[in-house]
């Protein structure tokens, strides 16, 4: 699967309403009052399954959020969908402060129960599926890319309905941060969860890393779903090739801000700094979600990457690349 995440999660009770019949079973939605299929009627409907800290979606959102304002006189209703991968994606102050923070301003379907994901018997972040005006599914895509052939079918279904006016020109974007495309030339290393539940290429004591493999140093609790950090000055370590290091990890408590220092090859990062950290390597962990700590440029090569982390009560769940 290019540029998405399967989800690991299983035991989610069955939906009994499929299609955008399911969307009566959202937990609550954001962004606008409860949308039925009902009132969808005559609309060509686009839902994107997502979850906030899923960089694969995030890098999705530039173009999501543009065909939304693009299409949206006339006809094109876009729905999120947010279906949380970790438990602190339930919390609706955590998804709401992200959604605000990532300017997501259409309709959010809140589906903490699963219950719309499995109505449309999804398996995937990102995944968009369009629907024409009477509610079929006419188009799906899982992942990133195929921003124009998605495009192409919005138009398509919005001249079906007897849309007019629209440019036919392909939106532009100009992505930053988390958004900003994978360098897919040169990824070589993959998602890798924390917790004992998915680990992998965890290595215990090792002097030397192979690529793709990690350690921890200093005293860590590890979980079925994450890395707890139970004293300061301890720290992660992973050998890796990609432009660009995230890593899904937030406070124990709230309201906490545990500090933390990057290295790359056992120096600051410098031009090598992501979006989170200084040049210094230096940043703060105040809110679950995912921070981007390492951004090179050219050439990329095998490096390694450590996060030493200067107070206690930190999570770590997911190292993602791009």
């Amino acid at each position: 699967m290019f540029g998405a995440t399967k989800s690991l999660l299983f035991g989610m009770d069955t939906a009994t309403d499929t299609g955008l019949a399911s969307l009566r079973n959202a937990t609550t939605w954001l962004n606008s009052p409860p949308l039925t299929a009902e009132g969808l009627r005559g609309k060509v409907v686009l839902v994107d399954f997502c979850t906030y800290t899923c960089v694969n979606w995030l890098r999705t959102l530039p173009y999501v959020r543009a065909w939304a304002e693009k299409y949206g006189q006339h006809g094109l209703v876009v729905i999120g969908a947010h279906t949380p991968e970790f438990g602190f994606e339930h919390d609706l102050e955590n998804v709401r402060r992200a959604l605000a923070a990532m300017r997501v301003t259409y309709p959010i379907a809140v589906d903490n129960e699963y219950a719309i994901w499995n109505g449309f018997s999804n398996q995937y972040w990102p995944a968009l599926y369009l629907l024409d005006a009477k509610g079929a599914i006419r188009f799906t895509h899982f992942g990133e890319g195929a921003y124009d052939e998605s495009e192409r079918m919005i138009q398509q279904m919005l001249d079906e309905a007897g849309a007019r006016g629209f440019s036919r020109e392909m939106v532009k974007v100009d992505a930053h941060g988390l958004e900003v495309s994978a360098d897919w030339s040169d990824v070589k290393s993959g998602e890798t969860y924390l917790g004992t539940d998915q680990t992998e290429h965890f290595v215990r004591g090792a002097a030397r890393l192979k690529l793709n493999e990690w350690t921890l140093a200093g005293d860590w609790e590890i979980g079925n779903k994450a890395v707890a950090l139970n004293k300061p000055n301890s720290k992660i370590l992973y050998h890796f090739h990609a432009r660009d290091v995230n890593l899904v990890m937030g406070p124990a408590a709230r309201g906490t801000s545990p500090r933390f220092v990057v290295r790359l090859d056992g120096q600051a990062p410098g031009d090598a700094q992501g979006a989170d950290v200084d040049g210094h390597g230096q940043g703060v962990v105040a809110e679950q979600r995912t921070y981007q700590l390492i951004r090179q440029q050219r050439p990329i090569v095998d490096r390694q990457f450590e996060i030493e982390f200067l107070d206690a009560g930190v999570e770590a769940f997911c190292f993602t690349f791009g």
